[in-house]
């Protein structure tokens, strides 16, 4: 019966919650194109999850894990200050010359984004301590807790890092499911949890964003 669905995840609303900001045409274009290289892209309300970060942390320099076809890349900029420079690191060389031709639909100037190709765990520890606003992550979930460790270290004082997928389509809060991927997600969300350094919280948009402050 519809009274025994958790109303948040009742059809309806998250088709409204879906709708409430519409994607535009360089969006959805940069969204066909990450699904034509088999990318994931964030999804709308995740997106606009990370605009709204970006911008109540005024971020002017933050780090992408996962470039994708530029999806998260143009929902970052869209928060980030008119100055700001976004990072972000892929393995993938045919994703980064997707995501240059989507933020340069989208009209920013190629000194606001400085793609990197290369393992993220390699670039992560050549980026300053403390030197960034934001981090998020949208790359390879068994490596997620390596990420967080870095991230932290690369956040400055207030400064906010976001992990997208952590809900991975409810399989997190199914106790059977232990694959690595599950594990290792159900482990940075402990992790941020148990974190003394961070004020975090799950947010069950899109896939489940899950967000942690750095403390002053």
């Amino acid at each position: 019966m519809a009274a025994d669905i958790p109303p948040l995840f009742a059809p309806a609303v998250r088709e409204y919650v879906d709708e409430y900001l519409v994607e535009d045409e360089v969006l959805t274009l940069a969204r066909q194109r990450g699904g034509q290289l088999g990318c994931t892209p964030v999804g709308a309300t995740g997106g606009a999850a990370l605009s709204f970060l970006a911008a109540a942390v005024q971020a002017k320099a933050v780090v992408e894990v996962g470039t994708g076809a530029g999806t998260s890349g143009i929902w970052l900029l869209r928060g980030m200050v008119a100055d700001g420079v976004l990072t972000s690191i892929d393995l993938q060389p045919e994703h980064q010359r997707a995501a240059r031709q989507a933020f340069a639909a989208a009209g920013f100037p190629a000194g606001r984004t400085r793609l990197i190709h290369g393992e993220a765990l390699d670039v992560l520890p050549r980026l300053t301590d403390g030197g960034y606003d934001l981090v998020f992550v949208d790359a390879l979930k068994t490596e997620y807790p390596k990420y967080l460790e870095e991230g932290v270290r690369l956040l400055r004082p207030g400064g906010v890092i976001a992990f997208d997928n952590v809900l991975w389509n409810g399989r997190v809060a199914d106790p059977e499911d232990q694959d690595t991927a599950t594990e290792a997600l159900r482990e940075v969300a402990r992790l941020a949890r148990e974190d003394d350094r961070l004020v975090p919280v799950l947010l069950p948009v899109g896939d489940g964003l899950l967000v942690a402050a750095k403390r002053p």
